[in-house]
């Protein structure tokens, strides 16, 4: 038999969780989209080096588990540079490396949507690059890679369960610990996956949304 009675009386304490959720996955796709926008100029850049740089780590990341990742960052990072990292900052920093290399995927992705003809008519008006980039073709870039980068923030989302390894009170590592409490595993983890599919079904209308909008702005 379920009896919720007893593990819904923590149902602040799996807000909370189901917040820094929120919290964590929201700065790590914040930081990661300005790395991937400059891991997008490396992969334009003029210099080998700087290309093979930005491929490497693009490599490195999408060829990686994720757990790995939090751990270099949580325990290897440190020694290198000499400080130490809490563990929700480790947290959203590992995020942010993790999303960087997607989100520059989907840059790249979107750039080869534009037609090269909107490059050549900017030049042929006499458009400067800075203009054109930001007149032109970053609208269109936007409207083109709203569904996938909000695909990559409902991955990053469920992504963030994993934090727990570190000790990072997200909402995985609440409900474990609500369970030691209450012993009903079950109850707990209804609950919490409950919770995270309301995060996700909301990202996906907002999905939607966005899509129409873009839509009828281009209509």
């Amino acid at each position: 038999m379920f009896h919720f009675s007893k593990t819904l009386t923590f149902l602040p304490q799996f807000l909370t969780g189901a917040g820094i959720t929120l919290g964590v996955s929201a700065l790590g796709f914040l930081a990661g989209t300005l790395i991937g926008f400059g891991l997008l100029a490396c992969g334009r850049s003029r210099w080998r080096l700087v290309r093979w740089i930005g491929a490497l780590y693009t490599s490195f990341i999408r060829g990686t588990p994720l757990i790995v990742q939090i751990f270099v960052v949580y325990y290897v990072l440190p020694g290198l540079v000499g400080i130490d990292l809490p563990p929700l900052l480790a947290g959203v920093l590992a995020l942010s490396f993790n999303s960087a290399a997607f989100v520059a995927e989907i840059l790249r992705a979107g750039l080869t949507r534009i037609p090269s003809g909107q490059y050549e008519a900017a030049k042929a008006l006499g458009l400067k690059p800075v203009v054109t980039w930001f007149k032109i073709i970053m609208p269109q870039l936007f409207r083109s890679i709203i569904p996938p980068m909000v695909n990559e923030f409902t991955m990053l989302v469920k992504a963030s369960s994993i934090l727990s390894v570190i000790a990072v009170v997200e909402l995985t590592r609440t409900t474990q610990n609500i369970m030691n409490v209450t012993y009903r595993p079950v109850e707990a983890f209804c609950i919490a996956a409950v919770l995270y599919f309301i995060v996700l079904f909301s990202c996906s209308l907002l999905t939607r949304h966005l899509e129409r909008k873009a839509e009828g702005a281009r209509a």
